[in-house]
């Protein structure tokens, strides 16, 4: 009997010390893709990783790679990462998120930075889920208020060039919509649409030019090359109204401003929810921004004489 008794003490033993084995913490490796370095970028980089860590401390490491704006780039490191087999990919920015989309169909991938999932996914009959391994946070401010806030500035302007990089879809996709806005105001508006940073100069020059107001989307490109446009549309006296906050400090005048820090926090506690609690990434809503704030570019409005109305808060 008393044998009987120390075998089964010997079992439980061995039971409990395997219970414990198995409920050892999992770590977890999370590949981040980030398409160029640039300040909305790279807060939404920061802010998912604060979630996250937050989250599961150092349980969570992280495989950041930038792709220094190059989508070739950005296909190596998602092939990489699949290699890898990182639990769970950031891709910040469409052109990150459309290699880790071509890369690999079953590793769960998020987005930060996306202003429209269905045309960067070519997805038809949009939902606000991509039915995929795929899902995100959108870095869209109303395009239609975009427009009225340039109404709103510049009501006796004509001529308003609509700059933006041909090679990102999503851009695009901004210029479109709020090309449809301002023409109902009654403005004619021209596209300016350049390749890539090598003929930016050029692509700018001929718009300020012929342009009384310029609007630049949430451009990557564009964003990436502030300066050079700050240094051809100031001297000209051309006013631009920006997609998003990065670009209206480097060369514009207002924008409605959302925090790409939030949304990259947003978009970690998603990734959080996908890692621990098992949340099915297809059917999870794309996010957004929960505001947005009318800001302008102080100093360059001074020096347009441009007069912001009430409600306008400068950048910082």
């Amino acid at each position: 009997m008393k044998k009987f008794a120390a075998l089964v003490m010997a079992f439980v033993m061995t039971a409990m010390t395997l219970a414990g084995c198995g409920s050892k913490e999992q770590n977890y490796t999370v590949g981040i893709c980030q398409l160029v370095q640039h300040d909305a970028l790279d807060a939404a980089t920061q802010g998912f990783q604060d979630a996250l860590t937050e989250k599961l401390g150092d349980q969570v490491t992280f495989d950041y790679q930038n792709a220094s704006g190059d989508s070739a780039t950005c296909a190596t490191i998602a092939n990489q990462f699949v290699a890898s087999d990182v639990d769970l990919i950031l891709a910040n920015a469409t052109a990150p998120l459309q290699a880790s989309a071509a890369a690999t169909n079953k590793i769960p991938i998020l987005g930060t930075s996306i202003t429209d999932y269905a045309t960067a996914l070519e997805i038809d009959n949009w939902t606000g889920v991509t039915g995929t391994n795929i899902s995100g946070t959108s870095d869209l401010a109303p395009l239609e208020d975009q427009a009225a806030m340039l109404h709103e500035l510049f009501p006796d302007a004509v001529n308003v060039g609509l700059i933006y990089c041909s090679a990102e879809p999503n851009s695009q996709y901004q210029v479109n919509v709020v090309k449809t806005a301002l023409e109902a105001y009654g403005y004619t508006c021209t596209y300016y649409s350049f390749a890539d940073s090598n003929d930016i100069a050029t692509v700018v020059t001929n718009a300020a030019a012929a342009s009384d107001v310029l609007y630049v989307p949430t451009d990557n490109t564009a964003a990436s090359s502030t300066e050079v446009i700050n240094n051809i549309c100031r001297p000209a006296g051309v006013p631009i109204i920006a997609g998003e906050e990065g670009i209206c400090a480097g060369c514009g005048v207002a924008t409605l401003s959302i925090s790409y820090y939030d949304i990259g926090y947003a978009t970690g506690l998603m990734a959080y929810e996908i890692l621990v609690n098992g949340a099915d990434v297809s059917t999870m809503p794309i996010e957004f921004a929960p505001q947005v704030t009318k800001k302008y570019n102080a100093e360059l409005c001074e020096a347009l004489g441009i007069t912001v109305p009430d409600g306008y808060v400068a950048i910082d």
